[in-house]
């Protein structure tokens, strides 16, 4: 798997502004700090594409990405698609008009953007289940939107912590939901569950183009 181009596209307010919706997307959402820009600049091999900081907040727009790559699962084909950086959930530190926007923001999008293909929802493997992130993904399940759970930071905690603290989070969802959504492990600075993520993307992709054709 080759990734030939990765490039930053826009940031919008809404999703009205956003880029034409002619290519598949896959957005990355999660709690403040739970290393989403570090995970998409590993998943392009670039320490500059999505900005990191250590203050969480800092990603307040809809911030799309332009991603173009070639695999042999496609038999040479170039996929073009887009990753789309979204604000984080959970964040305290600040006003209650603020965070309303951002959820009303957030919302629009998940429920609007018709080339939406998968959200992938990042949560950190060193706690155990936290309640924002627990309801969020119900709230994804309620609104009928595919998403695939990321877990990050798995170098950050002994791999036994890790398996616990996914398989905790995975059996309070198993209490209420009779299918559980696919989950992959990360380490952006390991690089660990990057190949998994860029093929289950190829695989998507590959599956819409043989359906439309």
């Amino acid at each position: 798997m080759q990734i030939l181009k990765a490039a930053y596209v826009i940031s919008s307010a809404l999703v009205e502004q956003c880029p034409k919706a002619d290519k598949p997307e896959y957005a990355f959402i999660g709690r403040s700090n739970v290393g989403k820009s570090s995970l998409i600049n590993a998943l392009c091999n670039s320490q500059k594409l999505a900005k990191t900081s250590a203050s969480p907040g800092k990603t307040q727009l809809i911030n799309h990405f332009f991603f173009f790559f070639a695999t042999s699962l496609t038999k040479g084909t170039r996929q073009q698609w887009f990753l789309v950086d979204l604000p984080g959930y959970g964040y305290a530190k600040v006003s209650q008009s603020d965070r309303r926007r951002w959820e009303q923001m957030i919302e629009n999008y998940l429920r609007k953007r018709e080339n939406l293909v998968n959200v992938f929802v990042l949560v950190d493997a060193r706690h155990t289940p936290q309640k924002n992130d627990v309801a969020f993904v119900n709230q994804l399940d309620e609104w009928k939107i595919p998403f695939t759970l990321v877990f990050t930071k798995a170098d950050k905690e002994k791999p036994a912590v890790v398996e616990r603290n996914v398989k905790l989070f995975l059996d309070t969802l198993r209490e209420t939901w009779q299918f559980l959504p696919r989950s992959f492990v990360t380490s952006a600075e390991k690089n660990i569950g990057r190949t998994e993520i860029l093929t289950f993307i190829n695989n998507t992709n590959k599956a819409i183009i043989e359906a439309n054709q």
